[in-house]
């Protein structure tokens, strides 16, 4: 199928792709770079907006043989260019040296989008009878949102909440570390106090996470709809959350440090949640 080929550093679109790198540009256009075929395609599934698709087939026939998948990365390459030529959506083939200036990273699969993604609202959320949050409060690092993310899409939360984030929901790490999840996992961005009142309104329990918090997190009843509460590395939970936390549990530490990483963290208290649930 035919589309522009781009050869040179100088094209007007090399600009224009490497600018949802930055988090102001990011923001401002709402736009961001999805990188490697996993990722674009869980956005794709979740309907989310292309701009353009930027294809590198020679990077895409040498990494033929990585884990993704049995089918070849060239394959699953030109089934992702045939589904959005579809959709009508611009797909520019570059060469190696383009695609390494336009490349978020290291990844050598030689596919890129540019997508819209639309925000999430707490009306968005479709809850279960016995709903399962994650409220994840001032994280800083895009790999541990992410990381939380891909936890939260296994373990099959209703939603999860970033309140007064120090990183965005789609900075490209974020995209990366969670596997593309991010798309999957309904995901609102809000204040503490927006996420407390919407918690609220549907009788939500809240469990917040702290290192000195005196009931061990398996002695506590997790089977109610709930919402686990982590915070960030450096600090751990604001006052807001000590103040209104219907439960507050920790994980106890055996050696030196005081606390887990918050991924980490999330996963230990998600799957716990599961485990009282199946019982």
């Amino acid at each position: 199928m035919p589309y522009d080929k781009i050869a040179s550093l100088t094209n007007f679109r090399i600009k224009h792709v490497v600018q949802p790198r930055n988090r102001k540009p990011r923001l401002e256009n709402v736009l961001t770079i999805v990188e490697g075929i996993r990722e674009i395609t869980r956005a794709l599934e979740a309907g989310v907006i292309f701009k353009e698709l930027y294809i590198c087939y020679e990077l895409s026939e040498a990494s033929e043989g990585d884990e993704i998948s049995a089918t070849s990365s060239t394959n699953l390459a030109s089934i992702l260019v045939k589904k959005l030529t579809v959709l009508k959506i611009p797909i520019y083939e570059t060469t190696k040296t383009v695609y390494s200036k336009i490349s978020y990273g290291d990844r050598g699969e030689g596919v890129l989008a540019v997508c819209a993604p639309s925000p999430v609202m707490f009306k968005d959320l479709a809850l279960k009878d016995v709903p399962l949050f994650v409220v994840v409060e001032r994280v800083e690092k895009p790999g541990n949102l992410g990381a939380i993310l891909r936890t939260c899409d296994g373990a099959g939360v209703d939603g999860v909440i970033v309140c007064d984030g120090k990183t965005d929901v789609y900075n490209p790490n974020v995209i990366r570390a969670s596997l593309g999840t991010v798309f999957s996992v309904k995901t609102v961005v809000s204040s503490n106090a927006e996420a407390l009142e919407f918690l609220r309104s549907k009788n939500v329990k809240v469990c917040a996470t702290f290192p000195r918090a005196k009931t061990v997190y398996t002695k506590e009843k997790l089977t109610d709809a709930l919402a686990v509460v982590v915070g960030s590395e450096e600090s751990g939970l604001t006052d807001f959350w000590a103040e209104h936390a219907d439960l507050k549990v920790r994980v106890p530490m055996r050696g030196f440090a005081d606390s887990l990483n918050v991924s980490a963290c999330t996963a230990i208290l998600l799957y716990e949640t599961i485990r009282q649930r199946s019982n």
